[in-house]
């Protein structure tokens, strides 16, 4: 698939369907997100793989409604901020490479015809601290 007809074509998908990610194709998502820049390459980021049912119904219910795709997918990916690796003079720079790295990571799926949705917790803190 041609890059820029992926980014045109992409969609959120909040209906999934019984298919596996394989690990080869998670890796490869994973890469994705590492290749993305970040500021004066801090790699700020660390990436939580939630394959468990039951903490992927924890982790909608501590998002309520928007995160219900939580309940139905084959794995979610939960960026966090290292703030021990992040850029000393501006450490918030960490939600923009997390950004940054979230949108490769949806990309790839894309490419690798794999549905996904970007959902949010930050900076709603009561969701952060569920």
């Amino acid at each position: 698939m041609e890059l820029v007809e992926g980014i045109l074509n992409r969609r959120s998908i909040r209906r999934f369907t019984d298919r596996h990610i394989t690990d080869e194709e998670l890796h490869t998502i994973l890469r994705a997100a590492m290749a993305g820049p970040t500021c004066a390459n801090k790699r700020d980021w660390s990436f939580l793989i939630v394959r468990d049912k039951a903490m992927l119904d924890k982790m909608a219910d501590a998002n309520g409604k928007p995160a219900e795709p939580l309940r139905h997918c084959d794995v979610g990916i939960l960026i966090l901020g290292d703030l021990d690796r992040a850029f000393p003079p501006a450490k918030d720079y960490w939600v923009i490479d997390g950004a940054i790295a979230g949108q490769n990571m949806i990309l790839a799926a894309e490419g690798l015809g794999i549905g996904s949705v970007w959902l949010g917790t930050w900076p709603q803190m009561e969701r952060v601290e569920n």
